[in-house]
């Protein structure tokens, strides 16, 4: 398991115990988000262009990285943790953040859409049907993901449900 190294043992394990299915839907209706990153890309006649790709993320306090952590390994998703900040050039004290960002088509497929697929509520559930209808019917999506979204319409999802609890 991938501890950093400014996360001790003692505080790790009580985490990583109490992680469900459930506790990282309810996290990820408070500070999760589903969205989309544009990435610079060349067309078929060599013009540049700005491409999207759809995005998971959850973004906490820097505080919380044994938690983002747990999190990312309860669900074994390979990817690194980004730190950022602190920023003070505003004149507001804030600390830096803790982000896991997720873009490839893999582990979108496979564990993010699944793990919430027909699952949250309230305007967060609105907020993931709305990113992937988007995935289909934004011509700016980067060619690839629309399979995320015949899937979703074609009852892919539903039917075959990953994450039961």
């Amino acid at each position: 398991m991938n501890i950093p190294e400014s996360v001790s043992r003692e505080t790790f394990s009580p985490i990583r115990k109490n992680i469900s299915h459930e506790y990282i839907r309810g996290l990820i209706t408070g500070e999760g988000c589903f969205s989309f990153c544009s990435v610079p890309n060349i067309d078929k006649s060599g013009n540049r262009i700005k491409v999207k790709i759809p995005t998971f993320a959850l973004i906490m306090h820097e505080r919380d990285t044994a938690l983002v952590t747990a999190v990312r390994d309860y669900l074994k998703i390979d990817k690194k943790l980004y730190h950022y900040g602190p920023y003070r050039n505003d004149g507001v004290k804030r600390g830096g953040t803790i982000r896991l960002v997720i873009r490839d088509f893999g582990t979108l497929k496979n564990i993010i859409i699944p793990l919430f697929y027909d699952k949250l509520i309230g305007y967060k559930a609105e907020q993931f049907e709305i990113w992937l209808n988007k995935i289909g019917e934004d011509p700016d999506v980067a060619k690839g993901y629309e399979l995320l979204y015949r899937l979703h319409k074609k009852g892919y999802f539903r039917e075959n449900p990953k994450f039961v609890s």
